[in-house]
């Protein structure tokens, strides 16, 4: 199973310098498993890059339209007692802001019990360490530095 970090959907949906490989990831996975606030995450990322002028209001749109096609076909981890318990935990163990926390313990959840079945895929180095720490599979195998 795959889980994907809000840091590797946003290539997915605009130009960056990792999209081709995230691209090639999303193709070869039968499913893309998100936290439920990923949509939030994502949108905010682009509309960031919008004010900054970065993608016009057609571009931003365009992208709009990407992501709730997209989020139609994902798997997301809900809100639980069991998620926030977890993210309370990962931000005692790892050095996490609380939306990465969310997004550890959501695939946590999903891996049911069972984290080295999960391909965790994000391009957050923080996040990546924390992951791996747990016994998650870290994909992209290796990231530039930013």
């Amino acid at each position: 199973m795959r889980f994907w970090d809000s840091s590797c959907v946003v290539p997915l949906l605009l130009v960056e310098r990792s999209t081709a490989t995230l691209r090639q990831l999303a193709l070869a996975s039968e499913a893309m498993w998100v936290w439920w606030g990923t949509r939030v995450e994502v949108a905010s990322a682009m509309s960031r890059r919008g004010r900054e002028g970065v993608l016009t209001a057609a571009q931003l749109n365009r992208c709009r339209d990407r992501l709730e096609q997209l989020s139609q076909r994902w798997i997301e981890v809900e809100p639980s007692d069991r998620l926030r318990e977890l993210a309370l935990a990962s931000v005692g163990r790892h050095d996490l802001r609380a939306a990465d926390s969310f997004q550890l313990a959501a695939a946590l959840v999903a891996s049911d019990g069972e984290a080295g079945s999960v391909e965790f895929v994000s391009l957050d180095h923080r996040l990546r360490q924390a992951a791996a720490r747990e016994g998650l599979r870290l994909l992209p195998e290796s990231i530039e530095e930013s």
